[in-house]
């Protein structure tokens, strides 16, 4: 959910207590008096957990320091729990592409030494930020992998109050998603498994959730007394546990049963406790539910004044997300500068490191070549030469048994992971076998397909990891090489057609109403180009949006006389490629040409964009590619953006 401060929860949230300034004071003091670099990380860590939902910012900044610290000590599980923690700060902010890169970043590193139970929460945090962004199919997939490690994880650990909280947590967050997805039958499914393990283990932390889940799957079965009473437990336990979203969803829940049942004084009542609660605990996107429910209530009522009231409120809420961005970027760019900058220290000093080896090689090279002239010159030339040659056998297949002393030093450490993966994924799918076997027997059709996808994605990872493996043996005696940032030949009329397609498509999906001809006039016979794909997709990608958010604008002023038309070309001219798209929207004022390319810098109503895809697609063609990117338009009648680049 999104916790960011805003106008709008200013005027409903209340002033933060005594007790809490003196919870925080104290974290402070454990940080200050920390002696250890242990306890400065779990004060950090802590740190960073206490100002999740209240000031986000801050637990981005204590997170970031608990990584560069755990770094510092080569601490690859607290490295793991630090991109966790920023994670969770991001999840706060609203940013949940960042929130899903350091969980996955988390993931990756968990998954390294190989620890399945923080695997299965990471997996559990990327589902939960699927769900909380309403992509609830999308959240499914990474809910079972958590489920499966669990599974891994319980099949070498005893069974501790911890592990079963987690997976309680898991079965909880599906049923959620499936409750969101209208499948009932899956929904209830997990509930009934979850919700004895919560009460018989007192997770009163789960039991709200739980209790509230259960009341949507009644409601959607049409039980009224049924949902109303487990919707009151739910309130209950979130305020007894103090869990202030959770409060404000049940709120929410209880507010959607009653209109259900026409019962519209009792539904404006709860969606008002809902605002309310979600303001007090700065949950900003459940506010903005609430605020919005209750001006569709009002308008129902013909309640003009009020519904314009939330209305307006809500409106003022969500605009002021995006002002965020600004904070967001500030927060990472210097970690993320400090992280490029520790990269690249590491290259230089494995880089030199190899000089250095090389060097030495060299010098004992020559120090050989000159013992052998020394020799070949002396007055036993014939026998110093025929020890010179046993010397030398000597050294080489001591050298050669040195290196294949380290080589299979590092095959058994680097094997290790990928083979644990191998063995434990072969286990689970022994037993998943088994368990196909009975849902047959049993005729549970549904049940048996997903064991069989299971068991599927089980041997996809197996064969995998066994690729890993082959490759660290492959690979050992060879020098790394960099990633997806590279540069390769690139057909550039295939890469600009595919990325206007999509861009055509995407608009499509959201505006059904809106057509454009797309004219293509590809140069003929032009060579494979040396880009990073990505990069330069990225640039035509936002080039082809603004195209067709100018036409959609001209569209609405012309009326349906207005045919859009957006053209795409590619030509060489001499040791030059050059990309052209052209529209006939809205056109740019002479007075803001200058302007376009400044990053902030946008033309589109608050909420519709932050001004920034220009100004780093011209980062892309300039610095990242040697090229120009240049504008001409005449207003009211065309736009048309090059690209010129060396081949």
């Amino acid at each position: 959910m999104k916790k960011i401060l805003t106008i709008f929860l200013f005027v409903l949230t209340a002033t933060i207590t005594y007790a809490q300034h003196k919870s925080t004071d104290k974290l402070y003091e454990a940080l200050k008096k920390a002696s250890t670099d242990t306890a400065k990380l779990n004060a950090l860590l802590n740190l960073s957990r206490h100002f999740y939902f209240s000031y986000p910012d801050s637990a981005i900044i204590f997170g970031q320091q608990a990584y560069e610290l755990s770094d510092k000590n080569h601490w690859v599980n607290n490295k793991a729990r630090s991109f966790n923690a920023i994670a969770n700060g991001y999840a706060s902010l609203g940013d949940y592409v960042k929130a899903m890169q350091y969980y996955k970043k988390a993931s990756a590193a968990f998954e390294s030494i190989g620890d399945s139970y923080g695997i299965a929460t990471e997996n559990n945090n990327i589902g939960a930020t699927y769900i909380e962004r309403g992509e609830n199919k999308t959240a499914l997939p990474n809910l079972r992998s958590a489920v499966r490690q669990m599974g891994i994880y319980n099949l070498s650990h005893k069974s501790l109050l911890a592990s079963e909280h987690l997976r309680v947590i898991i079965e909880e967050n599906l049923a959620e998603a499936f409750i969101n997805t209208r499948e009932v039958d899956s929904a209830e499914y997990y509930l009934k498994k979850c919700y004895p393990a919560a009460k018989a283990n007192h997770l009163d932390d789960v039991l709200g959730l739980i209790e509230r889940d259960i009341g949507e799957v009644e409601a959607a079965k049409g039980n009224k007394k049924a949902a109303l009473k487990y919707f009151n437990s739910a309130i209950s336990f979130t305020k007894k546990t103090d869990d202030i979203e959770d409060l404000s969803i049940s709120y929410l829940s209880t507010a959607r049963l009653y209109h259900k049942y026409k019962m519209q004084d009792s539904a404006e009542y709860f969606a008002k406790k809902a605002l309310e609660t979600a303001a007090l605990g700065k949950f900003e996107q459940d506010a903005i539910n609430a605020g919005q429910l209750l001006y569709s209530y009002y308008d129902e009522d013909n309640n003009l004044p009020l519904a314009y009231k939330y209305f307006k409120l809500t409106t003022a809420a969500k605009d002021s997300i995006y002002s965020q961005d600004k904070v967001k970027q500030l927060l990472t760019m210097d970690f993320d500068e400090r992280q490029r900058k520790q990269d690249i220290a590491v290259a230089q000093a494995q880089y030199q490191e190899k000089v250095r080896t090389w060097l030495f090689i060299a010098g004992l090279s020559v120090l050989l070549l000159v013992v052998v002239i020394i020799w070949r010159n002396s007055a036993q030339k014939q026998r110093a030469l025929s020890q010179l040659q046993l010397t030398q056998k000597q050294l080489i297949q001591s050298e050669k048994m040195a290196s294949l002393g380290e080589l299979v030093a590092g095959i058994a450490h680097e094997i290790q992971n990928p083979l644990n993966f191998i063995n434990n994924f072969s286990e689970v799918n022994s037993e998943m076998v088994d368990e196909l076997g009975e849902e047959l027997k049993n005729g549970n059709v549904a049940d048996a397909l997903a064991l069989a996808a299971d068991i599927k994605a089980n041997e996809e990872k197996i064969n995998h990891h066994g690729k890993r493996a082959d490759g660290i043996v492959k690979g050992m005696l060879q020098h790394s090489r960099t990633g997806s940032d590279s540069k390769e030949p690139t057909d550039i009329n295939k890469l600009a057609d595919e990325y206007l397609r999509l861009a055509y498509h995407g608009l499509r999906a959201r505006d059904k109403s809106f057509n454009s001809e797309l004219v293509t006039n590809f140069g003929a016979n032009i060579p494979l180009v040396a880009i990073v794909p990505q990069d330069i997709g990225r640039v035509l990608l936002n080039l082809f949006n603004n195209a067709f958010y100018a036409m959609q604008q001209q569209q609405k002023a012309a009326g349906g006389d207005f045919e859009p038309i957006i053209k795409l070309s590619t030509i060489v001219r001499g040791k030059i490629l050059e990309i052209v798209v052209r529209d006939n929207g809205v056109g740019i004022p002479d007075a803001i040409k200058d302007k376009i390319l400044q990053p902030f810098f946008t033309t589109k109503p608050a909420g519709e964009g932050v001004g920034l895809g220009l100004s780093l697609s011209y980062d892309i063609i300039v610095k990242g590619h040697g090229g120009r990117l240049t504008v001409n338009s005449d207003e009211g009648v065309f736009t048309e953006f090059k690209i010129s680049m060396p081949i």
